[in-house]
Formats: C-alpha cells, structure tokens, sequence
C-alpha cells in the first residue's frame, strides 16, 4: 500500500494533541474552559482521523491527498484556536477558529469532489 506519508505523520501527531487537549480539558482544566478544549479535541480527533484515512485512500490520488490536508490543518487551527481563547482568554482568537472550519469543510467537499472523480466499482 502506498502512502502519503508527510500527510499521515501530520494526521498521526494531530490526533495525539487531540488526545491530550482532550485530557487536560477532562481532568486539569477549570470548568470554565473544558468545554472548549473538548469541543476542539473532538473536532482535531476526528479530522486527523479523517487526514489518516485520506493518506492511504488508494482512490481520488492527488485530491483525496488535498482533502486530507485541508480537514488535518482545519482541525488543528479549529482545536488550537478555542484551546488558546480558553487557556489565555483572548477573544480574538474566537475569530480563528470559523477558519479551522471552514478547512475542515473544504476537506469533506473535496473528498466528495475525489469520489465523483474516480472510477466507480459496482459490487
């Protein structure tokens, strides 16, 4: 199997923040931030899963490669952004993270674009 291997070591490290925002926004983080430390682990969780699975996708080639990158970086600005505006409370940063989801938007719309470009196969 043939990988996109800067995509898959920038997906694998997206997802190992996640899991420790996601801990210290469950068990070192005031009430007042939890939530948003556990909204953004949860959205950088899944969208590097997302940039994993897109890196080994052996359909869409290039495509599915770009919208595994746009959902990886949208996750990570999206999680960074609301874990900032929590940890240092700056609502500026409340600004940012629209963009994080934006990305991640674009990288489903993307992967749709890949699927309707590759060649299907009927089971």
């Amino acid at each position: 199997m043939l990988w996109n291997r800067n995509l898959a070591v920038f997906a694998a490290f997206n997802g190992a923040m996640a899991v420790a925002v996601g801990a210290f926004g469950a068990h070192g983080a005031g009430p007042q931030i939890k939530s948003l430390l556990t909204t953004g682990a949860s959205y950088q969780l899944a969208h590097a899963l997302f940039g994993l699975i897109c890196s080994a996708l052996p359909v869409g080639g290039r495509i599915a490669a770009v919208a595994g990158w746009l959902a990886a970086a949208g996750g990570l600005i999206f999680c960074l952004a609301l874990a900032l505006l929590g940890l240092l409370s700056l609502p500026a940063l409340g600004a940012v993270a629209p963009i994080g989801g934006v990305l991640m938007i674009a990288g489903w719309v993307t992967l749709a674009f890949a699927a309707l470009r590759s060649q299907s196969v009927n089971a």
